[in-house]
């Protein structure tokens, strides 16, 4: 592709490069360049991919997109960042480098740009669906997919936390929401395989960083707002106003009127708004009649002359706002609300949300990702509801992340449940005896019984031992996950391994 065709839908401040240039792909990361590439340098949370435009060049990149001129020495990047990208990284780095280049304002916006351009703007080519939120985006996102493939008989994609979709083939994910590159790449996967719908989980990150840039939803859903990733926003009107933000890029948005950030949505939709709530009876669509059972919810859907019985098999209250706002995003998608109750009903719980663990046991294992303060919340409410015996909640809080939300998880635990077990969850460069006295700096003063195991396979270990008939016991934390991040080292760790392993040994020893 030519370089002109890339540069297209890019602000260029100085271009110093042949527009007519063959150019054979597009790369942001220097460990993956080949050479005839166009590279775009890229400021990261821990590199400046303007350091690496020395090693891009004599990789073989024949062209730069920068905010910063090459022609000159990069910068130092420090003694501690001097050997990150391989043999020979510093060498290039400390070199003088001449390249031809085009100078933006910002290289995250010409990365989405020139992404979009190299796959062909596979998104104008989709009916794309995004979710944003503190909590639900991975639960709604899967069942809106599911819900959209049946009502309209047409072939979806997914892009979200626990992995990404074509169809029914599962696709790795590393993150929410990936880089710009990549999202622009599935979604040409998507096209080229079939796919009418794209479903896509839209995480604060991706916002602020402009990894969604260029995309028009057709759908965004806003689920709700409570703390998080305050170690990456500076307050919460930030975090919210990156939320807010994708709904200037909607056609239509589904609002969750309940939520105290709900205006701040309405006010930056730039198309039609449907709005949806369990308290608040000015929403366009509210649940009434609301039963919470011990593996489902079913409630009444109301809408303007309309009134529909709607039922989903995941427990908890928490499972009314995400049906609802499901229907919502199937509505706005132009399907009528009776088929989308209809096939809500049919549609299976997330992997790692509310998962009811098989343990053939007369207590219940329960495995959410719930790692916020008001997730831990829900899930602790939502097992209340059907508990016969104690609810016993087995949570840690994730290393080299928002401090602030240590305390006031410990706080909640210790408030709603019957027992705690204060474990590890994450902890990657942190002290996990560290991150555990955060959580109970929240928890002193509390009449809750508690016991603090660091080590998390323990820690399952000795709650399963001590479950007793009744019980419902939440692990908290790592959800879909399947590892653990010790220092900077993912380690195999799946729960539903552990609490197997856990109870044929107590089998074998009885």
């Amino acid at each position: 592709m030519l370089l002109r065709d890339l540069l297209e839908k890019t602000e260029i401040i100085e271009l110093a490069a042949d527009p007519d240039m063959e150019i054979r792909g597009v790369c942001f990361d220097t460990r993956t360049l080949r050479p005839g590439e166009l590279f775009v340098a890229v400021s990261g949370y821990e590199r400046d991919g303007h350091e690496y435009i020395g090693e891009a060049v004599l990789k073989g990149a024949v062209c730069v997109i920068c905010e910063k001129a090459p022609g000159v020495k990069p910068r130092d990047a420090g003694p501690q960042d001097a050997e990150t990208t391989g043999a020979g990284s510093r060498d290039a780095r400390e070199q003088v480098v001449s390249a031809p280049y085009i100078l933006v304002d910002d290289s995250r916006i010409a990365l989405a740009a020139v992404s979009a351009a190299w796959f062909g703007n596979p998104a104008s080519k989709l009916k794309i669906i995004g979710v944003t939120g503190t909590n639900g985006k991975t639960t709604v996102t899967n069942l809106i997919k599911n819900v959209i493939e049946k009502c309209s008989g047409e072939k979806a994609g997914l892009i979200g936390t626990n992995w990404n979709m074509i169809g029914e083939r599962f696709l790795d994910a590393e993150r929410t929401t990936p880089e710009s590159y990549e999202i622009q790449e599935l979604l040409d996967m998507m096209v080229r395989e079939g796919c009418r719908y794209a479903v896509m989980e839209v995480s604060s990150h991706a916002l602020y960083l402009n990894r969604v840039y260029g995309i028009e939803f057709d759908v965004g859903v806003f689920t709700n707002i409570s703390q998080d990733h305050m170690d990456f926003h500076a307050s919460m009107d930030e975090y919210a106003g990156a939320k807010a933000s994708m709904f200037r890029n909607c056609r239509s948005a589904a609002i969750n009127l309940d939520d105290g950030r709900a205006q701040a949505m309405i006010d930056n939709a730039k198309g039609a708004v449907l709005t949806y709530a369990v308290k608040n009876d000015a929403a366009d669509l509210v649940a009434k009649s609301i039963k919470l059972g011990t593996d489902k919810v079913e409630f009444c859907a109301l809408t303007i002359g309309k009134l529909n019985r709607a039922e989903l098999g995941i427990p908890g209250m928490f499972t009314v706002y995400n049906a609802l706002s499901v229907m919502a995003a199937a509505m706005l998608s132009g399907f009528d609300i009776e088929r989308a109750a209809a096939a809500l009903q049919t549609c299976e719980g997330v992997k790692g949300r509310a998962e009811i663990v098989p343990t053939g046991r007369d207590f219940t294992v329960l495995i959410d990702y719930a790692h916020t303060p008001d997730a831990l919340m829900n899930i602790i409410t939502a097992a209340r509801g059907f508990a016969e015996g104690r609810v016993v909640t087995l949570f840690g809080c994730g290393g080299d992340r928002d401090r602030s939300k240590r305390p006031k998880m410990g706080e909640i635990a210790a408030a709603y449940s019957d027992f705690v077990v204060v474990t590890s969850d994450n902890p990657r460069t942190e002290e996990p005896a560290a991150i555990i006295a955060g959580i109970l700096a929240g928890m002193e003063g509390t009449k809750t019984p508690f016991q603090v195991i660091e080590a998390r396979r323990e820690a399952i270990g000795w709650a399963l031992d001590n479950s007793e008939p009744g019980d419902v016991l939440i692990l908290a934390g790592k959800g879909h996950e399947t590892y653990q991040i010790l220092g900077r080292e993912k380690t195999h760790f799946d729960e539903r391994e552990v609490v197997a392993e856990r109870l044929m040994s107590v089998e074998c020893r009885v």
